[in-house]
């Protein structure tokens, strides 16, 4: 089974995704964690390009359908904020043979949603902590 997380930044995919994998053994894909592996890899590269764009969702989703093969539960954790990202990972599953649950994760008190923003640090090696600046008036998401 494939399970896409989807959501804001800072309403708590993370923390839901993490929490989740651990108790039912699941593999753990996560979007932020395998973008700044990119972005940390571009050094050795000659243009020392660390602009990620798609790259992130394309390595996602090959780990993804590898793991959904063998049988394996996965759960995928990323912003998802446009149709085409949500619908790739069903793809995904569908290639695979596997079963899908999509979850759009909400943090419902625009209050709390800004003080998990502006007090959240990152957990992801190489990477500075997440932006201060977050509001869910200033982040597009299309359901």
């Amino acid at each position: 089974m494939l399970i896409i997380l989807g959501g804001l930044p800072g309403v708590g995919k993370s923390t839901i995704g993490k929490k989740l994998a651990h108790k039912i053994g699941a593999v753990y894909l996560r979007i932020d964690s395998i973008e700044q592996a990119i972005k940390n890899a571009a050094q050795y590269n000659s243009q020392n390009k660390a602009e990620v764009v798609a790259e992130g969702y394309m390595v996602a989703y090959s780990i993804a359908r590898d793991n959904l093969e063998i049988g394996l539960t996965v759960i995928a954790d990323s912003v998802n904020p446009i149709e085409i990202t949500r619908s790739d990972y069903r793809r995904i599953a569908k290639e695979a043979n596997s079963p899908y649950f999509e979850v759009e994760i909400v943090c419902s008190d625009i209050e709390t949603h800004k003080k998990r923003i502006a007090t959240r640090k990152s957990t992801i090696r190489g990477s500075a902590d997440f932006p201060r600046k977050c509001s869910q008036n200033n982040h597009l998401y299309f359901s």
